[in-house]
């Protein structure tokens, strides 16, 4: 395993269906699974950088940091607007619709979401 990140989850069951609908769009899927916590990478090969949803390993409750957010590059501005579809039909938060964000560069396309558990979520076209 090369970089990854871990995201919390208040309910393994809704965030797992979150993160294998909104995932799917941009070719990612589970790759390894255990009780209350699922891996998901590109192709699911395990390879490349590697997103962790889990239940805290301290029992106590997950929570979202405050000026945290996992983002997704992907390939094109139709990425983003499957992605954001898929997470707003599964328990996804809006943070921000598909839109140019000029502020960011000439070229940036983005959407904003947060998880189930309140974990805020970017996928980016940067083309």
């Amino acid at each position: 395993m090369s970089v990854y990140v871990t995201v919390g989850a208040l309910d393994s069951a809704k965030s797992n269906a979150f993160y294998d609908a909104a995932l799917a769009t941009i070719g990612w899927s589970k790759h390894l699974e255990f009780p209350d916590w699922r891996a998901y990478s590109e192709g699911g090969t395990g390879k490349g950088f590697v997103l962790w949803v889990c239940k805290p390993f301290d029992g106590e409750a997950a929570s979202n940091g405050n000026g945290s957010m996992v983002g997704f590059m992907v390939k094109s501005r139709s990425d983003v607007d499957a992605f954001y579809q898929a997470a707003m039909a599964n328990g996804g938060s809006d943070e921000g619709a598909p839109n140019p964000r000029p502020h960011y560069g000439p070229d940036w396309y983005a959407a904003y979401m947060r998880d189930p558990s309140g974990n805020k979520i970017s996928v980016v076209y940067n083309g």
